[in-house]
């Protein structure tokens, strides 16, 4: 091993940290200083840690050795490609950085969204490849549209990697030009701009107050009725809503029909909303926030999430951007028919059936129920809420190794 003074660089590479184009070729020398006792015969190269062979070298004078590396492939990593100059038993000497890639493409696909009108969050796709294998770095940049300075937005992939977010500060009524940069060592790409009114692109919270009832004694039929966004509820707006629903043992849900559903769901058979069919919009216009799930399996658990569209606000001609699902809300149909006697052949399953459930239900009464007061159906969908939550923790946990 050498003996060095820790103040002395043994070598150099020339040149130092290159940026380079995606099959570009490149000679590298290794220069050793006149303080060290190396001659080129002495040096060899390695590449992300693997030795480069030797037909590729050249000794360029008493003690500098060159590599000739052709066709060069994207960087493996965005931090550049690692080309180390090294002495015979190993000894590392001096190291350079190879940037190989492509300059970006103009950024595409830039969609915008505001949540109760009081942010704006976009996202873009990077380009029709994507991929530079260099570090690139995204900018969106804003502004109002007929004056004002371009703004930078600060908060990066709050909603994935190509997203930002802009809090505050944005202004009614007024179109914004809006734009994305991407820059690397290779160039810079300019997306084309996008013009919008934030009042075109609002989305809200999901509906609250979402509940889900039987109707009477119809066994085919549940009601739902939710309340219209709170965030929006001092502004002129329109708003449509979606239904979508699955049984308690499916993961799979089904959306409420074309038909609108208007006013307070009635009593009747068949009234409110059409029969389901596996995809269905339910339209609600103003405050009118009730519907009617008709055509269910009888003595079935439902799961049940509402969805808002706001659209129309302040005369908007946009369709809206619709909000995040509720959170779930259960409810049962009442059974199709009485539990049978002795004398059906059915009778003795069904009744153990029964029994068993009940016999948990009410041992789940007595650990989360305090009194009978609120000893209903309600309570009973409550259950099976929780049942199914407890299976579904049971099975994880019963999957991991």
């Amino acid at each position: 091993p050498l003996s060095v003074s820790p103040a002395a660089d043994p070598a150099v590479i020339s040149p130092q940290d290159p940026t380079l184009l995606i099959g570009s070729s490149l000679v590298a020398t290794c220069t050793v200083s006149p303080d060290f006792p190396l001659k080129a015969e002495d040096l060899y190269w390695t590449l992300n840690g693997r030795r480069l062979p030797a037909a590729s070298y050249a000794a360029l004078g008493p003690s500098t050795l060159s590599v000739a590396l052709a066709h060069l492939n994207g960087s493996r990593q965005q931090s550049g490609d690692n080309l180390v100059c090294h002495s015979r038993d190993g000894g590392i000497l001096a190291g350079s950085c190879l940037y190989v890639g492509l300059p970006p493409e103009k950024p595409v696909n830039i969609t915008c969204w505001s949540k109760n009108m009081k942010d704006l969050t976009c996202k873009w796709a990077p380009g029709t490849e994507g991929e530079t294998f260099l570090h690139t770095n995204y900018t969106l940049k804003y502004k109002r549209r007929w004056y004002g300075q371009d703004n930078t937005c600060q908060e990066y992939h709050t909603a994935g990697t190509y997203s930002c977010h802009i809090p505050k500060d944005l202004a009614l009524f007024t179109p914004y030009e809006i734009w994305v940069e991407a820059s690397n060592r290779l160039g810079v790409a300019v997306s084309d701009v996008v013009m919008l009114d934030i009042l075109d692109v609002v989305t809200t919270d999901p509906p609250s107050d979402v509940h889900v009832s039987r109707v009477g004694d119809l066994e085919d039929q549940l009601s739902v009725r939710w309340s219209s966004p709170p965030a929006l509820k001092d502004f002129l707006f329109q708003a449509k809503y979606q239904i979508q629903y699955r049984v308690e043992d499916s993961s799979e849900w089904k959306v409420s029909g074309h038909r609108r559903c208007r006013g307070r769901a009635r009593g009747g058979r068949g009234s409110g909303c059409s029969r389901l069919v596996p995809l269905q919009v339910v339209d609600d216009v103003g405050n009118q926030t009730s519907c009617r799930l008709a055509g269910l399996r009888p003595g079935t658990v439902y799961f049940v999430q509402v969805r808002c569209n706001p659209f129309s606000i302040y005369g908007s001609k946009k369709a809206g951007i619709w909000s995040d699902w509720s959170n779930p809300t259960a409810a049962s149909t009442p059974r199709s028919e009485r539990v049978a006697g002795g004398c059906d052949p059915k009778g003795g399953e069904q009744n153990t059936t029964l029994r068993r459930e009940l016999k948990q239900f009410f041992g789940w009464v007595k650990k989360h129920a305090y009194g009978c007061s609120n000893l209903g159906i309600k309570l009973y969908d409550q259950w099976r809420v929780w049942l199914q939550k407890s299976h579904k923790t049971r099975n994880q946990v019963g999957k991991e190794p």
